[in-house]
């Protein structure tokens, strides 16, 4: 298995985690009454199951988008001796051309 497949089922997995426990806490600490909500109906399973899928599927975006930011960038071209060199810059002259406006004469009667 190519090794960004196994980096993304990781930091998957990593989110889905961390949405485990976020919903967790939500449901602890009676978030905006929000156990009582889950265990008074009888969809409150489904609603805990959404509410951990869909925030799991962010926080596993959100994961695999950092680890992928943070990833050091190695170029193994040897061959550009200028890198980490300025590349000297030398201004040039360039003219800009534009056609003369016709101005109308108002006479006066």
């Amino acid at each position: 298995m190519p090794d960004l497949i196994k980096l993304y089922i990781r930091q998957t997995a990593i989110g889905f985690a961390l949405s485990a426990v976020f919903v967790a806490l939500l449901l602890y600490f009676n978030v905006v009454n929000l156990w009582h909500l889950v265990t008074h109906t009888d969809v409150g399973v489904l609603a805990v199951f959404l509410l951990w899928l869909f925030n799991g599927i962010v926080f596993a975006g959100v994961q695999f988008g950092i680890t992928i930011m943070l990833m050091k960038y190695d170029d193994d071209d040897d061959d550009d001796d200028h890198r980490g060199m300025p590349i000297p810059l030398t201004p040039v002259r360039a003219e800009a051309y534009a056609p003369r406006r016709q101005t109308r004469q108002f006479s006066r009667r």
